[in-house]
């Protein structure tokens, strides 16, 4: 029997409360809201990846979400599938068997993704089927995820050999028995040259992925801070306690050149990715409320990627 909104909430909104009390974590009101919104969109499968760049620092931002996620698995069953991913010092968390449908459908081309090639000024719309080095090396990762992560929600033995997902280690190196929460994927994308943001804006679901090689970072840098953006934004409505209504939390957000995006939401890669993610909704509308997109406008900027 499927919770309502509100139920769902209330559950998840006792957990967190217990578990953040026991491993005495203390987060700002913010970032425990926005926790909140990234768990529940891992558990509905709104989302099969969230990078967390809020509560702390690695690596104890790491051995919190591990001692968090291990303590709301004793509390509820629907935690089960979500796991810390970890690569050099970015952070995130998965839910396995999502990730695994996702990998599956990117290297089939199912999900359509369209790259922005940041190696030249000014930057142009590259298709999947367009190769060049740098989405070879994307789909190198890819490939390796595919044998990480198993469609029935299992880590491959191909990781375990790397002796990043054992009992005996940590993120900060001390044994530990959270460490079943953690994948390290740090090591197996040591010879990569995938760059950190063309790999996350491919495993945070964007539908428009910033494209540059190692030995171009410097050039992308630039030829980003020196253009005009439209920012997207995907909002979704949560209960709120306080008033016992609704609240917009944001889903997702990305950022695309404003040149290659001129027509805002209309773009036919906008309306498509919307109709995606509204399909995601439908199959949980009874936990969220409603979603739509917004589109704003950002002037060049000093841009870190």
């Amino acid at each position: 029997m499927e919770e309502g909104m509100g139920e769902l909430e209330e559950r998840l909104r006792s957990v967190f409360e217990t578990s953040l009390s026991q491993i005495k974590w203390r987060l700002k009101l913010s970032s425990k809201r926005r926790l909140q919104t990234d768990i529940l969109a891992l558990c509905t499968r709104m989302r099969p990846v969230i990078m967390v760049d809020y509560g702390g620092k690695m690596p104890e931002l790491g051995d919190h979400l591990c001692a968090f996620l291990r303590h709301c698995k004793k509390e509820s069953s629907i935690f089960e599938l979500l796991r810390v991913m970890v690569i050099d010092e970015m952070i995130y968390l998965i839910q396995l068997e999502e990730l695994a449908d996702f990998v599956k459908s990117s290297l089939n081309m199912e999900t359509t993704m369209l790259f922005v090639d940041l190696e030249n000024d000014p930057p142009k719309m590259m298709t999947q089927k367009e190769k060049n080095p740098a989405a070879m090396q994307l789909l190198s990762a890819q490939k390796l995820f595919s044998s990480v992560f198993c469609t029935d929600g299992r880590i491959s033995d191909h990781l375990k050999s790397h002796g990043t997902y054992s009992a005996g280690s940590s993120l900060n190196g001390r044994a530990s028995s959270e460490s079943s929460e953690l994948v390290d994927l740090g090591c197996c994308l040591q010879t990569s040259q995938v760059t950190i943001p063309t790999l996350n804006g491919w495993l945070l679901g964007y539908p428009v992925v910033y494209l540059f090689g190692k030995e171009y970072i410097e050039d992308a840098v630039y030829n980003l801070s020196t253009k005009s953006l439209h920012i997207y934004q995907i909002f979704v409505n949560r209960t709120d306690p306080s008033s016992k209504g609704y609240q917009k939390e944001e889903l997702m957000s990305f950022s695309v050149p404003y040149d290659l995006s001129l027509e805002e939401g209309n773009e036919p890669w906008a309306k498509s990715f919307l109709a995606q993610m509204q399909s995601r909704w439908e199959k949980c509308k009874h936990v969220w409320g409603s979603l739509h997109m917004e589109v704003s406008s950002c002037y060049p900027q000093a841009i870190a990627l």
